[in-house]
């Protein structure tokens, strides 16, 4: 049995989350187009025949700016902690730049092996492919550099067998059956606050989290938090449109989750200066 911890690194927006997803073989972390949609470090597992990789699926990489991004820049650091693999995430659609060198300073002196995805190939020119393969190259002391497109499917497969054949040998850390180390509670949550990212724009998204209150077995009642009345009025938005919007983009796969019916209802409530409070960071499970 092989077995092991894959960090999963990168700039925000380069579609981390999207990649665990496409390993994984389904829904396992929120994505939107927002940066800092993934707040915590999230577990994904995929499992074979003789194999299990879990895919740690991380924050971007960012300069702190208050106690929330305090709290996902440190996550990250200690991730790296111990980690059999990197999977260092470049976007083949940006210039790779300063802030990928600086990951790159970082992930290349831990000492484990690092395998280069640059995502995001689907639809680019073959050229301008190659090129970017070129400017990653010279990051560092790569073990493997695969071009993907976690969004169509493209390279999944050649990037998760390197992954598994860089695993050690080791035990079933999880579950067959469990795809992720999220509670349902801490799943539902998640779902709710990916719609709201879709929906809302600005810095609304940033200033959003979710908690839940009550998962019944026919009601499932949860809080929206925003930061100030201005944040809710847009949020809740015209006759209640944007929140109702919300819960009927959320219900279908929180119901596909609990496996039943369930009647979702959702408040938006304001809670100043959420992300600077560490009490409420730590009630938020961030």
């Amino acid at each position: 049995m092989k077995s092991g911890f894959v960090a999963i690194a990168g700039r925000p927006n380069v579609g981390k989350s999207t990649l665990v997803n496409a390993l994984c073989g389904g829904k396992v972390a929120i994505v939107s187009d927002k940066p800092q949609t993934t707040r915590r470090r999230i577990f994904g597992i995929a499992n074979g025949d003789d194999y299990q990789l879990v895919l740690a699926d991380l924050p971007g990489f960012q300069r702190p700016r208050d106690a929330l991004t305090e709290r996902m820049q440190h996550t990250v650091d200690r991730s790296f902690e111990e980690v059999d693999i990197v999977v260092f995430v470049l976007s083949a659609r940006e210039r790779i730049g300063a802030g990928d060198r600086f990951i790159a300073s970082r992930v290349f002196a831990l000492e484990v092996p690092v395998v280069i995805a640059l995502n995001k190939v689907d639809r680019l020119k073959a050229g301008h492919i190659a090129e970017q393969m070129n400017a990653a190259a010279r990051l560092g002391n790569f073990h493997a550099l695969h071009p993907v497109s976690a969004k169509t499917g493209d390279g999944i497969a050649e990037l998760r067998a390197e992954l598994v054949g860089l695993l050690p040998e080791g035990p079933l850390y999880f579950p067959r059956e469990q795809r992720t180390d999220l509670t349902v509670e801490a799943q539902i949550g998640e779902l709710i606050r990916e719609k709201a990212l879709w929906l809302t724009r600005d810095e609304i998204p940033h200033a959003i989290s979710v908690e839940i209150e009550e998962i019944g077995e026919k009601v499932i009642r949860a809080f929206l938090l925003v930061e100030t009345e201005s944040q809710k009025q847009i949020v809740v938005g015209k006759g209640g449109g944007i929140v109702k919007d919300i819960g009927t983009r959320a219900r279908p796969e929180i119901e596909a989750l609990v496996g039943h019916q369930v009647f979702l209802e959702l408040v938006v409530k304001v809670r100043p200066r959420w992300r600077a409070d560490e009490s409420q960071l730590d009630r938020l499970g961030v």
